[in-house]
């Protein structure tokens, strides 16, 4: 026979269970560029085909196609997500080397659309929205540094901006536990300590006519709040948003091509509300 607390446990958790996820609230008022959210139909394989993905089938990633990288684990949702589309996480492995870049381990989603010269990313004012969660079955080591967003320059010499974790190489590692949001000149110009269970919402306007950048933070369900004033920032070179995981070595001055990375890795970073708007008259969706 059934106890009654234990029977009250179990129809407590079935009523749990039941409930319908939690949605964002979070409205998209302005032109959007480029589109990076997820339909919530959307299976691993459509990711291998450019006429089913959001975003680039062949780039960034290694031998693995992305129906083997990417997973799908029930986070929520991000204040932009709603029941019509989903998070996606980015996983990285030992087989995670991109091209010959040996000292990586690297993989990364760019959204469809988004050309390397003359990309519609890349002109007026523009703001990236993206919202990351961590996934406590494919934790970071946070002794490496961890490129997970950034805008890099059409001939590859150089970022626009970085937002980074872990420990920024030639640094003391002592705020290893904070998101770091980096300019050109890979000065920190805003950090925020990473929340192990909330999901965290970033915004980051580029405007490519006064050449500033100004970035905005929000947890949960919360409307974004700016965090920085505009900045100034040398926005020139065209290219394309990178958005993933690109983990660099430790203990090499050579990290593209040569340095430690640890055997068996399994390490993970899930986005939601990934979109690139139109930021034109000062309109930022918070």
């Amino acid at each position: 026979m059934i106890s009654s607390a234990l029977l009250t446990g179990l129809l407590l958790a079935s009523f749990a269970s039941a409930r319908p996820a939690k949605r964002g609230t979070g409205e998209i008022k302005c032109p959007v560029v480029l589109n990076g959210l997820v339909p919530v139909d959307k299976t691993p394989t459509d990711f291998d085909s450019y006429a089913t993905s959001p975003f680039n089938p062949d780039y960034i990633r290694g031998s693995e196609k992305f129906s083997q990288i990417l997973q799908f684990p029930d986070a929520g949702s991000s204040r932009f997500d709603n029941a019509t589309t989903k998070s996606v996480e980015v996983t990285i492995n030992d087989k995670s080397i991109f091209q010959t870049q040996n000292g990586f381990r690297r993989a990364g989603l760019q959204i469809q659309g988004d050309t390397n010269e003359n990309g519609p990313g890349t002109t007026g004012v523009r703001t990236l929205h993206f919202s990351v969660k961590q996934d406590p079955e494919r934790t970071l080591n946070l002794t490496h540094e961890y490129l997970n967003v950034w805008h890099e320059t059409s001939d590859y010499s150089a970022n626009q901006f970085n937002f980074e974790a872990g420990t920024i190489i030639g640094k003391s590692g002592s705020d290893k536990n904070s998101f770091k949001v980096l300019n050109r000149q890979n000065n920190q110009v805003w950090s925020t300590p990473i929340d192990a269970t909330a999901w965290q919402n970033f915004a980051i306007t580029l405007d490519f006519v006064k050449n500033t950048l100004q970035v905005y933070y929000s947890k949960d369900d919360e409307p974004l709040k700016a965090v920085t004033s505009a900045l100034s920032n040398d926005n020139s070179g065209g290219g394309q948003y990178q958005i993933g995981i690109l983990k660099k070595p430790t203990g090499t001055s050579d990290v593209v091509n040569s340095g430690y990375q640890e055997k068996g890795i399994s390490e993970g970073q899930i986005y939601g509300g990934i979109f690139l708007e139109d930021s034109a008259n000062g309109c930022v969706s918070l």
